[in-house]
């Protein structure tokens, strides 16, 4: 795997963002996936695959929790592209037994009931978008969080059993936020109130001045890596098995 790796980076090397997605959904035609929270990062690359129609399925994971802002801007951006959005729902018994034994709001009393609620909710539904596919595009960016910085914008993930692109990662936010000036793209507001990551309302918080990138993201817990292990690297991984 590692070779196919190195070898498709070499054939990505030089294209522009738009050839390189086209080049990926030819090679693996059918078995390319793109995941969006709606965040500023996912509304350009979302704006790039309809704009350039290329054929990659496009997804989001309806947590149930999700803020109505970010509702507005999914609902907005199929008005505007007139394109499909695919969404994945958590398996009902697994929610509903959740919260008929701890409740609603259980991932405030532990981490080990946030992780549960975010595994329910996110991780499983995840594994099910995933199935099938060889490759992932995401909006993650290298200055997003410390924990990333080691990342490519090309790399394995054993987790989930395919590779990942990140085709803006060296961008810098302000790159990201004049491409959205620029196209006129409809964006999360709470981006405007401190919100720099937005997950699901109840575990997200608008960023004071000086806070971590994450800072706002399950912001009770007193933990250095605020990821809830839908982007691990095989390092987290491994980590989290011993």
């Amino acid at each position: 795997m590692m070779e196919e790796l190195e070898t498709l980076k070499q054939e990505l090397a030089g294209l522009s963002i738009v050839d390189k997605l086209w080049f990926l959904t030819k090679k693996y035609q059918g078995r390319i996936v793109f995941s969006t929270s709606f965040g500023w990062e996912d509304q350009v690359i979302t704006d790039i695959i309809f704009s350039n129609k290329i054929p990659i399925k496009v997804f989001t994971l309806e947590t149930g929790r999700l803020f109505p802002e970010t509702y507005y801007v999914w609902n907005r951006t199929l008005e505007i592209y007139k394109q499909t959005i695919h969404a994945y729902y958590p398996q009902a018994e697994l929610l509903q037994d959740m919260v008929n034994t701890k409740g609603p709001n259980s991932f405030y009393e532990s981490v080990e009931n946030r992780k549960e609620c975010c595994h329910i909710r996110k991780i499983e539904p995840l594994k099910r978008a995933l199935y099938g596919n060889e490759i992932w595009v995401t909006g993650i960016r290298a200055e997003q969080s410390a924990n990333r910085e080691d990342m490519h914008d090309l790399e394995w993930d054993a987790s989930n059993e395919l590779i990942k692109f990140h085709p803006i990662f060296e961008w810098t936010l302000a790159e990201v936020k004049q491409y959205i000036k620029d196209n006129n793209i409809v964006y999360n507001t709470l981006h405007d109130k401190g919100f720099p990551s937005i997950g699901c309302a109840p575990c997200t918080r608008a960023v004071q001045p000086g806070e971590d990138f994450r800072a706002g993201r399950w912001w009770w817990e007193d933990q250095s890596k605020k990821e809830c292990g839908l982007h691990n690297t095989a390092e987290e991984i491994v980590a989290s098995k011993e």
